[in-house]
C-alpha cells in the first residue's frame, strides 16, 4: 500500500523535479562534485565536514555530468529517470551486484580505500561472518554452503590491485544487505548528531538503505540534508529529488522522532538512521 501511494505522488511531481526550468536556481549546471552542483536551499549553507572525514569525501564525490541518466549493470537507461537529480561517478559493475545497501558499503569502503585506511576495509555478511580487505589481499577466499555456512581458506596468491579490490566488493555485495549494514552500524537517537555519511535503513529482504551525502544549515540551527542511494537491479549511485517540497527539492529534513520518511522511490516506516561506528 505505501509504495502504490508513493508511486502515485511521484507520477504527478517528479517529472518537474528532476529538471527544472531554471536549474541555476537549485543547481551549478557546470558543478563537477555534490557540493559544486548542488546549492543549498535560500537561507541555508553547506555544512564543511571535518577534512578527511567521510563527510567531506561525500560531499566531494564527482558527478556526471548534468542531466545524466541513470544506468543498470547492462550499461542502459533504467526506465523511471524523474526521481533523481545527479548521478555519482561511480561504476556500477557488470552483474546484478551493486544494489542499495551494496551502494552504501561501495561509497564507505571507496572512501577508506582513497584514505588508505586499508585496515578498516572489513564488512560483514548476512550470516554473520566478517570479510575483511586485508584477508581477500592476502588471497583468503570464502566458500559459501547451502545452508549459509561460509568457511574461508586460502585459494589465491597475494593481490592488493585495484582490480582485485573490485572483485573484493563484488563479493561483499553478493552476501551483504541491509540486514548485516544495520547490523554494524550504530543507531542515532539525537536529531542533533545527524550528519553527513549517516545512513537510513529498513533491514529485511527486501529492505532499502539511503546515505546522506551532504547537509546544510541556516541560522537558526535547522539542518536539510542530501540523500543518495543504489537500487535495484543493480544501477548507478543517485542522488535522489524530494519530490514532496518544491521549495527544498532536493534536500531533505530528517528527524530521529518522525515517522515514517518519505523518500522519493523508497518509504521508510522507521525513521533508523545510523551511523559506521568509527565515524
Amino acid at each position: 500500500m505505501y509504495r502504490l501511494y508513493l508511486l502515485a505522488t511521484v507520477t504527478m511531481f517528479t517529472f518537474f523535479s528532476c529538471k527544472p526550468d531554471k536549474p541555476t536556481d537549485k543547481f551549478s549546471i557546470k558543478g563537477k562534485t555534490v557540493s559544486e552542483r548542488i546549492k543549498p536551499p535560500k537561507g541555508f549553507n553547506w555544512v564543511i565536514d571535518e577534512k578527511g572525514s567521510f563527510g567531506e569525501y561525500l560531499r566531494n564525490m564527482k558527478l556526471e555530468q548534468y542531466g545524466a541518466e541513470i544506468l543498470d549493470y547492462n550499461n542502459k537507461p533504467i526506465s523511471n529517470q524523474f526521481e533523481h537529480i545527479a548521478v555519482i561517478k561511480k561504476d556500477i559493475g557488470s552483474k546484478d551486484l551493486q544494489q542499495c545497501a551494496d551502494a552504501v558499503i561501495r561509497l564507505r569502503a571507496d572512501y577508506l580505500w582513497e584514505q588508505k585506511k586499508h585496515d578498516q576495509i572489513e564488512f560483514h555478511f548476512t550470516s554473520g561472518d566478517l570479510f575483511k580487505w586485508n584477508d581477500y589481499k592476502n588471497g583468503i577466499r570464502p566458500i559459501v554452503k547451502s545452508n549459509e555456512k561460509v568457511l574461508f581458506r586460502q585459494a589465491a596468491t597475494e593481490d592488493d590491485s585495484y582490480v582485485s579490490y573490485r572483485k573484493y566488493l563484488d563479493i561483499l555485495f553478493t552476501y551483504a544487505g541491509t540486514i548485516s549494514l544495520n547490523r554494524e552500524t550504530q543507531k542515532i537517537k539525537s536529531d542533533r548528531e545527524i550528519k553527513t555519511g549517516n545512513i537510513i535503513v529498513t533491514p529485511g529482504s527486501p529492505g532499502h538503505a539511503v546515505i546522506i551525502v551532504g547537509s546544510a544549515i541556516n541560522a537558526k540551527g535547522e539542518k536539510v540534508y542530501l540523500l543518495a542511494e543504489g537500487y535495484t537491479p543493480a544501477q548507478s549511485i543517485h542522488i535522489i529529488t524530494n519530490p514532496f517540497d518544491s521549495q527544498l527539492d532536493p534536500w531533505y529534513k530528517l528527524s530521529t522522532t518522525k515517522n515514517p520518511t518519505i523518500t522519493a522511490r523508497y518509504i521508510f516506516k522507521e525513521t533508523n538512521i545510523r551511523r559506521f561506528t568509527s565515524e
